[in-house]
């Protein structure tokens, strides 16, 4: 077996290649989050979307991983999020101390609290067209290795290319812009952006700050955003307008 810094990136490829052998295409993503995991010294990986300001979670190597997409969802703030607006990579090698634990204080709270020391987000694209992050997280604190680095960059660039090459139902091939044509993977979270339409006319405000009273709600009892979109969709959970 091939040593994980192997500058040629061979015995990554081969893994990669292994890892994704055939698998149904939605299936893809999920397979590649545990290629990563085998491939690098982290815990869990996970995929997540880019929209319109809010992370998608797309597919995560375990229930922890999955879990600490819907905490940035939901706090609206994190490595992913971070990674997705600048298009570039995030580092977060202490989130126990330093300055890493104050980039993000809530997140690496909650982060710390399930074991989590570390984490790198790394973008899948650029910041002039960014399709999502792949995140990897840590139990330990550290960085990467040069070599487990370009490992990781290899990792992001298979992932960028599988989510680019997802069927999309249609037969004229015709994809819709930034990536939304991967809706079908993250049917869940279409009730995020049906609850921020509710919101926004329950309360007459636009679509920033009616998913900023989301969050808010969502952080104050202890859930995830999606959680109070599916009671706001229901009409289990209503917004009223602040009294003057």
């Amino acid at each position: 077996m091939r040593p994980r810094d192997d500058p040629e990136g061979a015995w990554a490829a081969d893994a990669i290649a292994e890892g994704v052998r055939g698998a149904e295409p939605n299936d893809v993503p999920r397979r590649l989050c545990h290629v990563a995991v085998r491939l690098l010294p982290v815990a869990r990986a996970s995929v997540s979307l880019c929209n319109e300001g809010m992370p998608v979670p797309l597919s995560a190597s375990d229930d922890r991983a999955a879990y600490l997409m819907e905490v940035q969802a939901t706090l609206g703030e994190g490595p992913c999020l971070h990674a997705a607006r600048t298009g570039a990579p995030v580092i977060a090698a202490d989130l126990a101390g330093g300055g890493d634990s104050g980039r993000w204080p809530v997140f690496a709270q909650q982060a710390t609290a399930l074991g989590v020391r570390a984490v790198y987000a790394l973008p899948l694209g650029d910041a002039v067209g960014c399709l999502g992050t792949l995140d990897l997280y840590r139990d330990v604190p550290g960085v990467l290795s040069p070599g487990e680095l370009r490992t990781a960059y290899l990792m992001a660039g298979v992932m960028t290319v599988a989510l680019m090459s997802l069927p999309t139902g249609d037969d004229s091939g015709d994809r819709p812009p930034n990536g939304f044509w991967l809706s079908e993977l993250a049917t869940e979270h279409d009730e995020v952006h049906q609850a921020v339409g509710m919101v926004m006319a329950q309360l007459g405000v636009g679509a920033d700050e009616a998913l900023a009273r989301l969050r808010g709600r969502a952080f104050a009892r202890g859930l995830t955003v999606l959680d109070v979109a599916h009671d706001v969709v229901a009409h289990r959970e209503r917004f009223e307008r602040d009294r003057p």
